[in-house]
């Protein structure tokens, strides 16, 4: 080691983890020390551009909590999230988006055809569809994590006057596999803008705002679990969501229903928004 240079660091960092017993490990660490030596070579980075590279990294720890995560919104921004999604996303079933720093665990159960909105603001909107396999025959007992923003553009950990479980739930399909719930069309919202993420944004001029979606989770035994979302025609932040989140086949339109049995069974005054999406599984 005594003897290290520019030339050779890179193979002695890569050779001292030899010792590694997973192979995988082994093949992920050796290729990301390779790019992040070279990346450093062909931009010829200075000291002071280290330094604060790693300072953007301590600032994102230190926003970072249980109700925040900095880091994953700073994969968010620069693509990396949406890059694997796509490098994962299976042939046949729906497309994957981003997971979002918001995802909180533990989401209070609701029944299919339950009433998310409760007493919250904005336009009443009836979600529908089916979970599927790639063979479109419904999942029987699938699971669905839903979360979403309110009409203030906040999740519930932004927003000291929602209640922790707001606008959250998980909800388990018959053997029809179809889900349904009421609750309120959201809107876009920009992402935190306070911390390091905002200052890069800001250094690259860029903006912070999302197009208005919903957050999904879905998953079944025997099956690939999905975390996507989706968004809504006519948004204008489509075609330039902050976080490249957004796929074609994601988009959905909503639509006013006059079905006047439909408004009954779910307490809507018709006529009322809808909006139907099926999601694929792949196994």
């Amino acid at each position: 080691m005594r003897n290290v240079s520019e030339s050779s660091i890179t193979q002695a960092v890569v050779s001292s983890f030899d010792g590694a017993t997973d192979p995988r490990f082994r093949r992920i660490i050796e290729s990301l020390t390779r790019h992040l030596h070279a990346f450093a070579r062909e931009v010829n980075l200075t000291p002071e551009e280290w330094k604060a590279g790693i300072d953007f990294l301590y600032r994102a720890g230190q926003i970072s909590d249980e109700k925040r995560n900095e880091f994953i919104l700073t994969s968010d921004v620069l693509g990396l999230s949406s890059l694997v999604d796509m490098l994962q996303s299976d042939t046949g079933a729906t497309e994957r988006s981003a997971l979002g720093p918001f995802h909180s665990e533990g989401s209070p159960a609701l029944a299919v055809g339950g009433d998310l909105k409760q007493d919250n603001d904005g336009e009443p909107l009836l979600v529908h569809g089916r979970v599927l396999d790639e063979d479109d025959k419904p999942v029987a007992g699938a699971q669905l994590d839903f979360w979403q923003a309110a009409v203030n553009g906040k999740y519930w950990q932004q927003d000291p006057a929602q209640d922790p479980h707001n606008l959250r739930f998980r909800m388990t399909t018959g053997d029809d596999g179809v889900y349904a719930f009421t609750t309120v069309q959201p809107a876009p919202y920009s992402v935190p803008y306070d911390g390091p993420v905002g200052d890069l944004l800001r250094a690259g001029g860029r903006h912070a705002w999302r197009p208005a979606h919903f957050h999904f989770i879905v998953g079944a035994p025997g099956f690939r679990p999905l975390t996507t979302e989706v968004f809504f025609s006519g948004d204008p932040y489509l075609d330039s969501d902050a976080i490249f989140g957004v796929r074609e086949s994601l988009v959905v339109t909503v639509a006013p229903n006059t079905d006047a049995a439909l408004a009954k069974r779910y307490n809507l005054a018709a006529p009322f928004l809808s909006v139907a999406f099926d999601f694929r599984l792949g196994r």
